[in-house]
């Protein structure tokens, strides 16, 4: 009977060890993915600064590709 109460203790034990494992695990990974916030906004922000850039120096090129575009698309 002791030896049956030792060993379902121990299973209790296991069990509730690899639960709280799993349980900080999850807790991890939720902690790592708003973690990584800041670098989706630098992405975010160096991405529009790379656009206005471009947009700044080739706004006349970009205005004749898009009226050569257009005039295409109304000349069929």
């Amino acid at each position: 009977m002791r030896v049956m109460h030792a060993r379902m203790s121990t299973v209790r034990a296991s069990a509730s060890l690899r639960l709280m494992s799993r349980w900080v695990g999850l807790q991890a990974r939720v902690h790592d993915q708003r973690g990584d916030v800041p670098g989706w906004v630098l992405v975010t922000v160096m991405t529009a600064g790379l656009v206005t850039a471009i947009w700044l120096v080739a706004d006349t090129q970009l205005k004749a590709v898009l009226e050569r575009a257009m005039a295409s698309l109304s000349a069929k």
